[in-house]
Parts: structure tokens; C-alpha cells; sequence
């Protein structure tokens, strides 16, 4: 986008692919792609909403400082079942003990979403889908894990793939599951004003 003869550019401050793709979706190309370096662990009593929000906002500024008169976009996904957020599971014994909690269940996707813009402004906002899970067999559970789609996945399950077997309801954004709530996002470019003029 140009504006009064100078090129705005918009920053991903995420390594993740299932970003890009949904970011292309809508029409939207970051010029660059910057993975923010932060510690992701949960503060002391943090809820995973809260959670979800700061690491959003962090990532946010954390590429802004380094990208400045940009628009740096940032996403952080937390799935929780209550207060307990699940993360990327570290080996397949975990993944499956993630899907075995999450068998017969519903549990929540949190995406937070953070906007830094060139002028110093920052949106962050929450996009909350609710998940259920139908009840899963343990052939069920051994046959996906087989698919390694569960690595790198918080939660331990990608929905838009073979996992979506597993699922009969959401209630909220399926984007916003599979990485980025696409809806809220082009609302907060919007309303901070990238794409606004030519």
C-alpha cells in the first residue's frame, strides 16, 4: 500500500504458514515475515484469554521496535480446557494425552490479536471459539497421531485436517481455529487505517 507517496508496510510477526495462507485469503501480503523472539510461558495465575492477549501484544512489540513506520501484525493461539491451556505438545505421548482430554468435550481456541500501526497506536483483541470434540477411541487417537499433524499444534490437533473428523460443532470463528481470525483481522487493519487510500 502506498500512502502520500510512501510505501506502508505490514510485518508478520509470525513464522506460522496457516497465517500467511488465511492472511492471502483476504487479499493480504506482508512484505515481511519476522518471527518475534518472547518467552511464552504463562505468568503466575495468568487465565489463558489473558494469556492469549499478552503474548499477542509482546510479539506485537516486540517487531515494532525493530520495524518502525510499518504496521506489525502479531497472533498468539491458546486452547484451554477450563484454566488449563494446552501448548504444542512435545512428544506423541503428549499429544495423546491432549486428545484424550479433549475426547467428549468442549474446550476453547483463544486467539489473541495484536495490531501495532506506524503511529504508535495498538489494537489487541480476543477471538474465542468454542471446540467439541465427539468421544474418541483409542484407534481413533493412534490413527492420527500416525499423521504427525499433531506437532507443533496447540492442543495437539490441526482442524483443518484429518482432526476434523473428530469434531461435530464449533461455536465462534473455524479461522480463528486454524490460526487467525481473519474477520476480526482485516476489521482491526481497517480501522487503523492500512489499505485506506492508494
Amino acid at each position: 500500500m502506498r500512502r502520500r507517496g510512501l510505501t506502508v508496510h505490514l510485518v508478520l510477526a509470525s513464522a506460522s504458514p496457516r497465517r500467511r495462507d488465511l492472511l492471502a485469503q483476504i487479499g493480504v501480503v506482508p512484505d515481511a515475515v519476522v518471527p518475534a523472539d518472547i518467552d511464552e510461558d504463562p505468568l503466575r495465575g495468568e487465565l489463558p484469554a489473558q494469556l492469549a492477549k499478552r503474548l499477542a501484544a509482546e510479539k506485537a512489540r516486540a517487531v515494532a521496535a525493530t520495524h518502525t513506520g510499518a504496521y506489525v501484525l502479531a497472533a498468539d493461539t491458546v486452547v484451554a480446557v477450563g484454566r488449563r491451556v494446552l501448548g504444542k505438545p512435545g512428544d506423541a505421548d503428549e499429544a495423546r494425552a491432549f486428545l484424550q482430554l479433549l475426547s467428549g468435550r468442549r474446550h476453547h481456541v483463544l486467539g489473541g490479536i495484536a495490531l501495532a500501526a506506524p503511529d504508535g497506536r495498538t489494537v489487541v483483541k480476543l477471538a474465542d471459539t468454542a471446540v467439541r470434540f465427539k468421544r474418541l477411541s483409542d484407534a481413533e487417537i493412534d490413527a492420527y497421531l500416525a499423521t504427525d499433524e499433531w506437532e507443533g499444534k496447540a492442543g495437539g490437533y490441526a482442524i483443518q485436517g484429518a482432526a476434523a473428523a473428530f469434531i461435530p460443532a464449533i461455536n465462534g470463528s473455524y479461522t480463528n481455529v486454524v490460526g487467525l481470525d481473519v474477520a476480526m483481522t482485516r476489521a482491526m487493519l481497517t480501522g487503523l487505517g492500512y489499505g485506506a487510500g492508494a
